[in-house]
């Protein structure tokens, strides 16, 4: 006989935590777009442990905007999900409860934005990758983002996020509610301010009045979230079974450490996620910069790196001396552009971070990491590197970063083997790279990416001449053989 399905009547297995509330007790409050893997590691996480300590209609109504496969997999099992994490000694299951149900918007066009705008939800949070927002950074949204072009020209039946959270306030003020808060949970630079100058911005392009009120009356919180999270496998749910005794098609794999600092501005409330751990504080930037530049800078250059050398996984990089020395490196260079921040010791926070990336039970890919580089590069690579260039500073480690993403920008292994790169401007950079056959002239091609490298970077004669210099290494002995004489020279030094 086969095992159950996870649900709110079915046994788990002596062990297994199952959420410390019932479930069915507590309304839905928060509406959050992009309920992947990530969400119901982190997020749902901290909302579970809050309900558990201080009860409230907290509960999650998720969203995915693309795929249906994750509210075929969450709504039979009433929201129910196992959360496996890995110590590298343990692993443990316990069960999650706090997502009420997933609203699949292909198949449901009206539904997300009936949750929006119900004056039930209170906050909307976001985990929906960099790209999918549409914001040209610093210049509200982008009018040639085909998300931004649709809702612009039919705001009534948005699809994407930015419109969908405009039309949902527009409804609420028409209806006399107040607005909900808007907290962004992507690896954005002020994203919440971010996502607020797109919002208002949007907003005004169709209703001044309404993106004043927006302005006014809305709360944009900037937060910064870390919890490595694998992609699930159907390891992963035999994993789930094994430990559980039921069938669960939601079940993610995670690590013990988890992080959350949020701004405390919320405009109607929020649930005790300190209760789960969160940090509330007054300035999120100096917490933001450390992990943009310590993990997520150094994951970059790893998967870059890694993927090029073989290497599946981030675990793989560890085992290799010379990657692991180069991240070392990356994470040194990245620390020594940030000043003290509050509560962290940012030695212990590198020392933790190795620790992270070489943990054997994790299977992260390199290549899951190395999507959407164009996205990601200017806050985690680009930015600390002004600032060391401004200081006089060595920016090698940076620039031999951004070789290595120029390298993979390529499409193919040294062996021959192609790849997709999975970035939202591939079809671009495959044309920017047309008949570009050498170090200097791949450099500068991607280098001239609109609104990519910043315009003192990429005219520096220092960073161009470290970046070719990388990269005609990569490129004349392959990259196993230029990690391995960059880890050498990076012993030296």
């Amino acid at each position: 006989m086969g095992a159950p399905r996870l649900s709110r009547h079915a046994a788990t297995r002596a062990g297994v935590a199952r959420p410390g509330f019932a479930p069915e007790a507590h309304g839905a409050g928060i509406v959050h777009i992009g309920a992947g893997a990530f969400h119901r590691a982190h997020q749902a996480v901290y909302t579970d442990d809050a309900l558990a300590a201080a009860g409230g209609d907290w509960r999650i109504t998720g969203v995915s905007l693309r795929s249906t496969d994750i509210a075929d997999a969450l709504n039979p099992q009433d929201g129910l999900y196992t959360l496996i994490v890995h110590d590298p000694a343990v692993t443990r299951a316990r069960v999650v409860g706090s997502i009420a149900r997933v609203i699949a918007a292909a198949r449901e066009p009206g539904a997300t934005l009936a949750a929006l705008a119900d004056p039930a939800t209170r906050i909307v949070t976001t985990t929906v990758t960099e790209k999918a927002y549409g914001i040209a950074r610093g210049a509200g949204v982008d009018p040639a983002s085909p998300a931004i072009a649709a809702d612009l020209a039919n705001p009534r039946f948005p699809s994407g996020v930015i419109g969908l959270l405009v039309e949902a306030l527009r409804l609420r003020r028409a209806a006399g509610d107040a607005p909900f808060t808007v907290l962004c949970c992507d690896n954005l630079p002020d994203n919440g301010a971010l996502l607020r100058l797109g919002v208002v911005d949007f907003a005004g392009r169709l209703d001044s009045d309404l993106a004043d009120w927006i302005a006014a009356e809305g709360a944009f919180p900037s937060s910064m979230v870390d919890r490595i999270t694998p992609a699930p496998t159907a390891t992963t749910l035999a994993l789930a079974r094994e430990l559980t005794g039921c069938e669960d098609m939601a079940a993610v794999e995670t690590e013990p450490f988890s992080q959350w600092v949020i701004e405390n501005r919320f405009v109607a409330g929020r649930p005790r996620w300190e209760a789960g751990g969160a940090l509330f504080v007054e300035a999120i930037a100096p917490y933001e910069r450390m992990k943009l530049r310590m993990l997520n800078g150094t994951h970059s250059m790893l998967a870059y790196c890694g993927y090029l050398t073989g290497c599946t996984y981030v675990r793989d990089v560890m085992a290799r001396p010379d990657l692991a020395a180069l991240v070392g490196r990356h994470l040194a260079a990245a620390r020594s552009t940030l000043e003290s921040v509050g509560g962290i010791d940012l030695g212990r926070y590198a020392d933790d971070l190795r620790a992270r990336f070489a943990n054997p039970a994790i299977a992260h890919q390199t290549y899951q990491i190395a999507m959407d580089g164009t996205e990601k590069l200017p806050q985690r690579i680009f930015e600390p590197a002004l600032e060391l260039l401004g200081r006089g500073a060595g920016i090698r480690p940076f620039a031999f970063a951004a070789a290595a993403w120029m390298r993979y920008c390529l499409g193919r292994t040294d062996a021959g083997e192609t790849y997709a790169l999975r970035d939202p401007r591939e079809a671009q950079i495959r044309r920017a790279l047309e008949g570009a056959g050498n170090a200097a002239a791949i450099s500068a091609a991607l280098t001239a990416l609109p609104g990519f490298v910043p315009e003192r970077l990429a005219a520096h004669p220092v960073w161009r001449a470290e970046v070719e210099d990388a990269l005609g290494a990569m490129l004349s002995g392959g990259m196993a053989a230029a990690v391995r004489a960059e880890a050498a020279a990076a012993a030296v030094l």
